[in-house]
């Protein structure tokens, strides 16, 4: 009789956002039961099916985990290799160890067990297909949460992509605590926030305020009519 193996699929979301964290999903069903019917990559659902796909996968499967990696970690690590440590913590916060891991994807991270990444895992594989789900669902309620602290820039409605919308009000209202530093519409953004400072102190150098260069003149005057008497 052949051993029973326990398949976890893994999923990021979050890779091409400027703000907030990256978050990857691992799910395991139970072996020799079929997915939930419905399971399909997190990009073609909407987001109302989104969310009842995934209470129904946490209620199914054997064992499930979401994980993070922060903005701090992407900016010190780079997107890939940050995607790549939350997929390594949601494999190692699953209550149960996996026989292999099927990552979506062309990299994977180190583990201590077999893992293969398959590329557009998510469109082929069910098990990735229910991580994609909740790696989504969990990233689109941490972006709805930032946006209660932020409400100017939007994130409940572009989850931190780089939208026309978002862009202009990222240039509108500057770079918060939350925004990916590394990622070049964030760092233009700070580059001329700091020619904007820099321009702004050489001008308060260069030019004396109308008060100091009244105070100046009547100096110069004062000066001119003690030599003269």
């Amino acid at each position: 009789m052949a051993a029973v193996r326990l398949i976890c699929g893994v999923d990021e979301a979050g890779r091409g956002p400027l703000a907030g964290p990256v978050c990857a999903a691992a799910v395991v069903f139970e072996p020799g039961r079929r997915a939930p019917a419905g399971i399909a990559d997190s990009k073609v659902l909407s987001a109302r099916e989104r969310e009842r796909l995934a209470g129904i996968i946490k209620k199914k499967a054997l064992a499930w985990s979401v994980a993070w990696a922060s903005v701090e970690e992407i900016d010190s690590l780079n997107i890939l290799q940050a995607s790549l440590l939350a997929m390594r913590r949601a494999v190692e916060s699953l209550s149960v160890l996996p026989d292999e891991v099927l990552l979506d994807g062309a990299h994977c991270p180190t583990l201590s067990v077999s893992a293969r990444a398959i590329v557009d895992g998510d469109a082929k594989v069910k098990v990735i297909a229910a991580a994609s789900i909740l790696a989504k669902t969990a990233r689109d309620a941490e972006m709805c949460r930032l946006h209660g602290q932020f409400p100017q820039y939007g994130f409940d409605a572009h989850k931190g992509y780089p939208t026309p919308g978002h862009l202009s009000a990222l240039r509108r209202h500057g770079v918060c605590e939350v925004y990916r530093r590394s990622f070049a519409p964030v760092r233009e953004v700070l580059e001329r926030q700091d020619r904007g400072r820099g321009a702004n102190s050489a001008s308060s150098l260069r030019s004396p305020s109308r008060s100091a260069a009244g105070r100046n003149s009547g100096r110069r005057a004062a000066v001119r009519r003690f030599r003269r008497a």
